[in-house]
């Protein structure tokens, strides 16, 4: 079997890495156009800031795709013709498979008033980092439309290099998708402490300035002027260059497949951002790994339906930690810690425990899950919510 793997994010490569450990005879290609190893896209964050050198965001040494028969082909796949099982690349070369595994993740989601700027950047991809490193030394205010995790984390990233920066938040309360109104003004306060001029309830109108951006109109009617602009409004499967290839998937908000990852098309799967299984999408680094890891055992031919786990996810807002399983919407009982900025919120429904939203400390989220799970009681949790905390210096807050 030849299996071709397009994309080398973490869902593509977790299944290159899972048929290899059952398949000592599969040939493996990995395509990816990005680039030539599998790195850590949570961690685009750190590179930006000086912290981690690109070869520090692989995971894996380079050697391991060598010991384990994994090639990596570097270029844009063009077309895909199912019924010659080929795929086209840029360059000109054809790639025969067996089994085609598309796992091409996610891009930035593209703005109404967004056009092409020198200076207009998104966040998501490896020339999305590079484009950001080569702007910022000339960069003397950046705007950042969008106020999700990924909107934060390149406005920490512009803070640390002292590039005054302004944030446009649609909403009237911070990402109320996830957290509560209180919540979100623990947030807001501790963004502005960094010195970020956040604005609430606005958007950008549209961009200013030829060649490169130089400015934005709000929908306030305030002009800001600026040498970069963020598009930080979310992401989207990255599904268009499939649109116009030979045998085109069957697509909807991404490659439609069902519990088993299959697709339309005879002997292609989908996993990861990319895959709309069973009519959903899980646009989460963790959930991508899960389903590089499960789509494995379909393309060697087990018969299986995925269901998506119980959700949960980290983050930070600049030093503000985040941990939050289960549902993060809706009735629940919230308590501020005391001396210092933290909070906790516990959703129920009926008395069960639905989900948990806590901001300012570490929670240990495979406690969090399991009560969810086991369908706990909601006062129990309450009583036992210490269990959950990482008991690590400076970590631990007064329940």
């Amino acid at each position: 079997m030849h299996l071709v793997i397009v994309g080398n994010g973490v869902a593509g490569i977790t299944a290159a890495l899972a048929v290899r450990a059952k398949d000592a005879q599969a040939e493996i290609t990995v395509i990816s156009g990005e680039g030539e190893y599998f790195f850590s896209r949570t961690a685009l964050m750190y590179a930006f800031m000086d912290q981690m050198q690109r070869r520090d965001l692989e995971p894996y040494e380079r050697h391991v795709f060598r010991e384990k028969r994994i090639t990596l082909r570097r270029g844009w796949v063009t077309d895909l013709d199912a019924e010659g099982r080929c795929l086209s690349l840029a360059d000109g070369v054809a790639v025969s498979y067996d089994k085609l595994l598309l796992a091409t993740g996610s891009r930035g989601r593209r703005a109404e008033w967004e056009r092409k700027l020198e200076g207009v950047v998104n966040f998501v991809t490896l020339q999305d980092l590079e484009a950001c490193e080569r702007l910022t030394p000339g960069t003397k205010r950046a705007v950042v439309a969008g106020g999700g995790l990924i909107g934060v984390e390149l406005v920490e990233c512009l803070v640390h290099h002292r590039v005054a920066t302004t944030f446009l938040v649609r909403e009237a309360t911070y990402w109320p998708a996830a957290l509560s109104p209180e919540e979100g003004e623990m947030v807001v306060a501790h963004i502005r402490a960094q010195g970020v001029d956040l604005r609430l309830a606005t958007e950008v109108a549209s961009l200013e300035g030829e060649g490169r951006v130089n400015g934005v109109v709000t929908t306030a009617g305030d002009k800001i002027g600026c040498e970069m602009v963020g598009v930080t409004i979310g992401v989207e499967p990255n599904v268009d260059w499939l649109r116009g290839v030979k045998t085109p998937p069957e697509l909807g908000r991404g490659v439609v497949t069902d519990g088993g990852f299959r697709t339309s098309l005879p002997h292609v799967f989908a996993a990861g951002d990319v895959a709309e299984v069973n009519g959903q999408i899980e646009p989460l680094w963790y959930a991508a790994k899960r389903q590089g890891a499960a789509v494995a055992r379909a393309i060697l031919g087990e018969t299986m339906e995925y269901g998506a786990p119980t959700y949960y996810n980290s983050a930070k807002f600049f030093h503000l930690e985040w941990t939050c399983a289960g549902e993060t919407k809706g009735p629940g009982r919230f308590r501020k810690l005391p001396g210092r900025d933290a909070s906790v919120r516990v959703l129920e429904r009926d008395g069960i425990v639905t989900g948990f939203s806590m901001l300012g400390s570490r929670w240990n989220h495979r406690v969090l899950v399991k009560w969810l799970e086991e369908r706990r009681k909601t006062e129990d949790v309450m009583g036992r919510l210490s269990e959950a905390q990482y008991d690590v210096e400076f970590g631990r807050v007064a329940l």
